[in-house]
């Protein structure tokens, strides 16, 4: 799971920076790290991935007509 990046000739140090963090939320990984520090009971898990796929759900069907 290691994200690496090669900073490029004449970037600066906060432009790869940015690059950096980008990788990183593209790949989920501080949203998997995080999710993983406390133990999730499986019922738990179930009815959050329940409850985000009902809200996409509203929104899609909220902003469908517009």
């Amino acid at each position: 799971m290691a994200v690496c990046i090669k900073i490029r000739k004449g970037e600066t140090l906060d432009r790869s920076l940015r690059r950096f963090k980008r990788k990183l939320d593209r790949e989920d990984v501080i949203r998997n790290i995080r999710s993983r520090l406390y133990y999730e009971k499986p019922s738990v898990r179930r009815r959050r991935k329940r409850e985000a796929e009902a809200f996409r759900h509203m929104l899609l069907r909220r902003y469908q007509d517009m």
